[in-house]
């Protein structure tokens, strides 16, 4: 099966004869047939810069004419290759996973290779050539399996890969609405390799949560890797108080506030615009800094008291609220309700995942246990059972998982941020979502830099990007539901450690994501 696969993407497939030329050889390949026309597609490549596709028949019946093709050879190609193959082309026209036949192209140059090599070995033993032997077991080497980039840009091949640059920039697989979306968008795509930076107890869990059912919302193959941080029990109920809204623990379905999106001028009473919602001010005369950065829970509680008619407003948006610093913090009181039970969990369950097929993998593992070697065994299985490539790999969190074989701390994260590095570049280039705790220091800081980073600061050469999650040391903006993400790496484009996004949120009621304001 795996040959026939070949076979196919040599006949179909430029970009894939460009990419495993320089793995392959002909000994790899077990069938006579298969052997015949991989040479020819090898043949016609060296001389027309391209695969053969359809020209594959005319191939043939040129090496049939010649005398050049054994009988059997022959029979066998006509009646049971080209037919099929025929078919095969239409389909793969549609279906053909570049990415994922060059991986299983390398595993199977890979078996091969040692079957042949210890194969050749064993034979010598047999013969008493035991030097021999041994001096060919010194001798290995393993095949060069790394994917090659190489490109002639004076060819016309260059606009191409050109076009699928660009596509894949703009192929956004996780999309947030409003200001948040204009802050990380852009850094959500396949191949990105982003991860956020906070102090413990910050709310990484929750935040990796919202990035995956974002993505399964959106209709993208998600994989979550839980390395020890919940057990299955807590992450199935985290989801679920996630989709549900609303907790699962009596103390946080009590009446309590949330905070939603206003506009300063709006309460300041500075507000010209005749679509304004309100007509009056909540904090006149009252300096914009403090509104912003002083003001906490209870103010706003007693502002609310005061003022029950007030409305928030952001109808200026298009022109004015989104392009400025004009968002402030309102809060609205949500009722009390039952906790989710166990009933409405499966029933929310139900609905969001298996009814609508929805495309989620989760597997959790205790502490210690976890590493790159068995999130790639278990893709694998995944892929082979159940056709499953993700679109997105989330794993929380980096910090946890093991590498065997390193002691010292920093040479394994190192060494596990590299791997997860490469898995986005493998396998149709997921998008890879990962967490890490900030030092000791961040538990001080306003707002999180470079130096914050925990373990080794080469986590920042690995990622594409990388966002703190800020909150005051006073825990004012926690009381009021308010979280800063601002750019701590960003590897394209200019990025400034000051710039960042206020985000709302509701963790009673597991929404680290409401609304978003600069």
């Amino acid at each position: 099966m795996i040959e026939r696969k070949i076979i196919i993407g040599l006949i179909t497939s430029t970009d894939y004869l460009k990419q495993i030329r320089h793995i392959w050889d002909l000994q790899f390949i077990e069938s006579t047939s298969a052997k015949r026309i991989a040479s020819w597609c090898w043949e016609y490549f060296e001389k027309y810069d391209r695969a053969p596709e359809k020209d594959i028949e005319g191939i043939y019946y040129s090496k049939l004419k010649s005398g050049k093709l054994a009988k059997d050879v022959a029979e066998e190609i006509e009646e049971n290759i080209l037919p099929s193959l025929s078919k095969e082309f239409a389909k793969n026209q549609k279906e053909f996973n570049l990415e994922y036949l060059i991986s299983e192209t390398q595993t199977y140059f890979q078996e091969r290779h040692l079957f042949i090599y210890s194969d050749n070995i064993a034979a010598l033993v047999s013969n008493d050539e035991l030097l021999e032997a041994e001096k060919l077991a010194c001798e290995y080497k393993p095949i060069l399996t790394g994917k090659t980039e190489d490109l002639d840009l004076s060819s016309g091949a260059a606009l191409d890969q050109i076009q699928k640059a660009f596509d894949v920039s703009y192929d956004y697989l996780i999309k947030f609405p409003k200001q948040l979306g204009a802050f990380w968008n852009s850094q959500l795509v396949r191949g990105g390799f982003v991860a956020l930076m906070a102090p413990e107890k910050r709310g990484k869990t929750f935040w990796l949560l919202e990035f995956a059912i974002r993505a399964c919302q959106q209709g993208r193959k998600v994989a979550f890797f839980q390395a020890g941080d919940m057990t299955k029990g807590q992450q199935l109920k985290r989801i679920s108080v996630y989709l549900a809204g609303k907790s699962d623990q009596a103390k946080y379905c009590e009446k309590h506030w949330e905070p939603v999106r206003d506009c300063i001028k709006n309460q300041t009473n500075e507000c010209t615009n005749k679509d304004r919602e309100c007509d009056f001010g909540i904090f006149e005369g009252v300096d914009v800094y403090d509104i912003k950065n002083k003001q906490g829970i209870v103010e706003l509680e007693k502002a609310y008291e005061d003022n029950p008619d007030y409305k928030t407003c952001t109808n200026c948006k298009a022109y004015y609220y989104e392009n400025n610093y004009w968002g402030a913090v309102w809060i609205k009181e949500v009722p009390k309700t039952e906790p989710l039970t166990a009933k409405e969990a499966k029933k929310i369950h139900y609905n969001f995942f298996i009814k609508k097929k929805t495309p989620f993998k989760l597997s959790t593992h205790a502490s210690d246990t976890l590493s790159l070697k068995q999130i790639r065994a278990l893709l694998s299985i995944w892929e082979k059972q159940d056709d499953f490539i993700p679109d997105v790999i989330i794993v929380d969190y980096a910090d946890l998982l093991m590498e065997e074989g390193v002691v010292e701390e920093r040479a394994k994260q190192n060494q596990i941020w590299k791997g997860l590095r490469r898995l986005s570049q493998e396998k149709g280039q997921p998008l890879v979502i990962t967490a890490t705790q900030a030092d000791a220091n961040s538990y001080e800081k306003n707002r999180l830099a470079l130096k914050n980073f925990s373990e080794d600061k080469r986590k920042y050469a690995h990622v594409t990007a990388m966002w703190g999650l800020n909150q005051d040391p006073n825990a004012r903006e926690k009381k009021i539901g308010i979280m800063r993400i601002n750019e701590i790496v960003v590897r394209e484009g200019e990025f400034a450690n000051a710039n960042q996004i206020h985000v709302l949120q509701n963790l009673r009621r597991g929404r680290p994501f409401l609304a978003s304001f600069r």
